[in-house]
């Protein structure tokens, strides 16, 4: 009879008959009573009642009564713990068992017993398991220490098992090897600066010989450890992905999607011109094809894995396009997916096959994946140009099906095929507008919407197109309005005769019967550029517009790295890092990207290294967190307050707004402009015509004034080797009536200085230069106003330097250092954009102390560290750390680990925001890596590119 009878007994008073069997001197009643205990503790009823009664059968020779006990304390030792130093004894004696099964299973349930009361009586008997004869025991102890380390840590460290499982890595076991790397690797990743999978080549040499003898689940073991080692030279990378090639013909999945990372991550490292590096890439493919004819799921997580391979390296797959071809009876995940990849691959050589697929899809009945099939052609189309023609032939075919939702996507994709190839297929845009009746969803009404507007001159009855959309405006989803808006503004710069109400009509709509702020804010815009300068307008709203590039749903290519990283994990199948979606620091501690970063390397220096915690734990002003980074930069000023001086504003530039002027009237607040009222409002009434008067109380300049040029022509004061980018057009003479300007940005002595360059190509004379600055990230304002006191003349070119501060108001740019000017002559006013290199916002006192570095590094969270590469730069650490000294990034502390010199920097900003460096140079490389560290991690692209320059220049 099987064991099905213990869960069909309903029996009422059965734990009393239980409690007596199982002090039974019958050993088969006893046996048969714990059976029972077991299948009632199994369906959830409560036997912890019997726990003094079960600990007792633990005295038995039985293996089988014995597993079955084991198993019942594992369940109640946690809410019996008192109890459960009963059973102490018994692990103990068990430990000492002459039969290797009996010792494995008490060490086994030793670290499966979460309490912490009986954790340091285990001590002594796991300690005996790891170093026992037989290495069933040993494989199974190497595991009860990584299970006893989550339990009490400092426990395990103080006992010295940790360095008892390093020893087992050199086992003669192949599953004690694979069982003790796991172990390191799953405390390591807890601890992640702790150093405790150090490998070299020797521990390498011993991992490779285990991995072609121990299990499965052991191989993966060692093939993700393997992952995490950096080879010191080509030849040793080689060596490695011989010996793991193998293992991609694994029966396995698991095995082979370990095998394809680690292989992955150290082709990086071979030259691309060896022969080895095309014959390893060519044998990458076989094996990810091999994974499609498992269950569906497994080809959902190998499709999803191959996805990330494709986006690195497409040539692996170049010749298997068809093993991605769409079986009928696929689950729909396992379509979407396979269309995703053969697009990545459609080549000017298999496109004819792809589009024959893919139209074939097209008439398929799954709403989603017709939809994804309309858009794989579309996508065909702009990435491989020979095959246009054929993908727009083939969605006009689409399109003539009637069928809606295809029309729709159609629609989509043929707005994207017009941005890529512009004046080649505007023919077909009379069918399209045949079947405007039939959109009724938001992306294809505002994809067509874009067409009409933006070949509104070929579209004879565009005005009544654009109104039909117009008569249910406050219904259409605001994806729709804003299209709308721009179209029909787009058409009356077309035909400002016939469309003149139309654009009235929008404008009016958006601007006064709207509360949607983007909307809003585009049509003040609209108006203001229609109202002041018709000519700008359209130059801004018709402007030549960039091509679309091939890939846009590709991923970050940092990102892309880090996923390759974590092939054959779950972050491979949801395509996003493990700190996205793992809570806790488990795991996520240490960012992986390619090559792999050494274990053996920490931000701890030599002599930071000795700091005790309770030193640390004083330094209670480390940089304090951000609730909300760069929402609101005002909020990121941790410097002290800045004294400003009394006066009317800030922006100490003249009577006028010279960012106002135009929508006052139509806004109905008289003065409410983007930059502030300067001068009040009369001055505001009197419009831009007359000259700009300085008020009294603004007093001279901060910097000196022309004293100030006089010591820059002279070279005074200019600290050796701080960077300055060199001059840059930001406004070419023919936007803006004959004044050429030029400029750049430096900082001396602690002041940021604005370099300009006005070059008066017009035929009269300029005059009445002022300058305004909008609200910008870092709140930068000019101290002084620009001194230009003699006419500009036809042909004469003058330079000048204006001193800036940081107390102005502040407003978050996209991007960061973007910053728009204004600057006032007797002409006109002119606006434009430049970008503020962010060097110049680097203040004198950024260096800051070893301790707080430390502690301000491991304070700040891992998911703010980023990493770049700084390309082709051949200076050493003392000329690079010397070079960043003289542009206000200061080296902390300097250390050389495995032959790279690691440089420790630390920086500050104007508005008190301190970025933390690890620069790591390796002689005879010319590519740095360069690992940022700050609460606003926003800043960090821009430091990174403010590095390059400075390193470069």
């Amino acid at each position: 009879m099987t064991d099905s009878k213990y869960f069909t007994t309903t029996k009422k008073g059965e734990i009393f008959e239980l409690k007596a069997d199982l002090n039974s001197d019958k050993k088969e009643k006893k046996k048969e009573a714990v059976k029972k205990v077991i299948a009632s503790m199994t369906v959830g009823k409560d036997v912890s009642a019997l726990f003094p009664d079960v600990v007792n059968c633990m005295q038995t020779d039985n293996l089988e009564l014995k597993k079955l006990v084991y198993l019942y304390l594992m369940n109640y030792a946690k809410n019996q713990p008192d109890m459960a130093i009963m059973a102490v004894n018994t692990f103990v004696k068990d430990c000492e068992d002459p039969n290797p099964l009996i010792r494995a299973l008490a060490v086994r349930t030793m670290g499966c017993i979460r309490v912490d009361k009986i954790t340091e009586y285990l001590c002594e008997p796991l300690r005996k398991c790891l170093k026992d004869e037989d290495p069933y025991v040993r494989k199974t102890a190497a595991v009860c220490v990584a299970k006893l380390h989550d339990i009490n840590a400092q426990l395990v460290e103080d006992q010295g098992f940790l360095d008892t499982l390093k020893d087992l890595i050199s086992d003669s076991n192949p599953m004690v090897v694979a069982n003790a790397v796991a172990a390191l690797s799953e405390i390591a990743e807890s601890h992640p600066n702790s150093q405790l999978l150090d490998l070299n080549s020797q521990t390498i040499n011993k991992l490779m010989t285990a991995l072609n003898e121990c299990t499965e689940w052991g191989q993966i073991f060692i093939l993700d450890s393997l992952a995490n080692y950096v080879p010191k030279d080509d030849r040793e990378a080689q060596s490695i992905c011989e010996r793991v090639t193998p293992r991609l013909s694994h029966a396995n999945s698991g095995v082979v999607l370990s095998a394809v990372k680690v292989l992955m991550k150290f082709v990086e490292l071979l030259p691309k011109d060896a022969e080895y590096h095309t014959t390893l890439l060519k044998k990458l493919a076989p094996p990810l094809v091999t994974l499609l004819s498992a269950e569906p799921e497994l080809q959902y997580v190998a499709l999803r894995n191959i996805n990330l391979i494709v986006q690195k390296r497409p040539e692996i797959l170049k010749h298997e396009i068809k093993v991605f071809f769409v079986k009928y009876n696929d689950p729909i995940y396992v379509k979407l997916e396979k269309l995703d990849i053969m697009i990545r691959l459609a080549s000017q050589a298999n496109i004819t096959q792809v589009l024959a697929e893919l139209k074939e899809y097209a008439t398929e009945v799954d709403v989603d994946f017709v939809r994804k099939a309309v858009r794989a052609i579309g996508r065909c189309a702009i990435k491989v140009e020979q095959s246009a023609e054929r993908c727009v032939s083939t969605l006009l075919d689409l399109i003539q099906t009637k069928v809606n939702y295809v029309v729709q996507e159609a629609v989509v994709v043929i707005k994207d095929i017009f941005r890529k190839y512009p004046n080649k297929y505007e023919s077909i845009i009379a069918t399209l507008c045949e079947n405007l009746d039939s959109l009724d969803e938001p992306e294809a009404r505002a994809a067509m919407i874009w067409i009409v507007g933006e070949y509104a001159e070929r579209i004879d009855n565009a005005d009544e197109l654009l109104e039909s959309f117009l008569e249910g405006f406050h219904d259409e989803s605001t994806q729709v309005q804003l299209q709308l808006l721009t179209a029909i503004v787009k058409l009356f710069l077309k035909k400002p005769t016939e469309t003149q109400e139309l654009v009235q009509q929008v404008l009016s709509l958006a601007t006064q019967d709207s509360d949607n702020p983007d909307l809003r804010d585009r049509g003040y815009i609209y108006w203001r550029l229609l109202s002041t300068d018709p000519v700008a307008a359209k130059e801004v709203v018709l402007a030549e517009k960039p091509l679309i590039s091939e890939e846009t749903d590709l991923l970050e290519p940092t990102l892309l790295e880090e996923l390759i990283c974590h092939i054959s994990s779950l972050a491979s199948v949801y395509h996003k890092p493990p700190s996205a979606f793992v809570e806790g620091g488990r795991g996520i501690a240490t960012r992986r990207l390619l090559p792999a970063r050494s274990q053996s390397e920490s931000i701890e220096s030599p002599d930071l290294g000795s700091q005790t915690s309770h030193s640390l734990s004083q330094q209670t002003q480390v940089i304090p967190s951000q609730s909300d980074l760069l929402g609101d930069l005002l909020n990121l000023d941790l410097a002290p307050p800045v004294t400003v001086p009394p006066g009317p504003s800030s922006m100490q530039t003249g009577a006028y707004d010279l960012l106002g002027g135009g929508l006052d009237s139509l806004m109905g607040e008289e003065g409410e402009v983007l930059g502030g009222d300067i001068g009040g409002t009369s001055a505001m009434s009197g419009g831009l015509g007359g000259p700009a008067v300085m008020p009294s109380s603004l007093g001279p300049p901060a910097s000196g004034g022309l004293g100030d040029l006089f010591e820059l022509a002279g070279g005074i004061g200019m600290p050796t080797g701080t960077y300055v980018p060199p001059l840059s057009v930001w406004l070419p003479a023919v936007k803006a009536k004959g004044l050429d300007i030029q400029g750049t940005f430096a900082r001396r002595q602690s002041q940021i200085c604005l370099e300009l360059m006005l070059s008066n190509k017009a035929l009269q004379a300029m005059a009445d230069f002022a300058i305004q600055f909008n609200k910008n990230s870092f709140g930068l304002v000019p101290a002084s106003p620009l001194q230009v006191h003699a006419p500009l003349m036809p042909n004469q070119s003058i330079e000048f330097s204006v001193p800036l501060n940081t107390i102005g108001p502040v407003m978050k740019m996209d991007p960061l250092n973007n910053l728009q000017v204004a600057i006032k002559n007797n002409i006109d006013v002119f606006y434009f954009s430049c970008l503020v290199p962010i060097n110049i916002l680097f203040v004198e006192d950024g260096k800051m102390d070893r301790q707080v570095f430390l502690a301000t590094w491991k304070d700040i969270p891992n998911e703010n560290e980023l990493q770049f590469q700084i390309k082709e730069c051949s200076l050493n650490a003392d000329a690079v750390s010397n070079r960043l000294q003289n542009n206000n990034i200061f080296t902390i502390a300097k250390r050389n680990v495995e032959g790279q010199d690691m440089l420790y920097q630390s920086l500050k900003l104007t508005n008190g925001i301190w970025v933390l460096a690890e620069l790591r140079i390796q002689p005879g490389n010319s590519n740095y890596t360069l690992s940022l560290k700050c609460r606003a991690p926003e800043v960090s692209q821009f430091v990174h590119e403010a590095y390059d320059s400075i390193l470069k220049s």
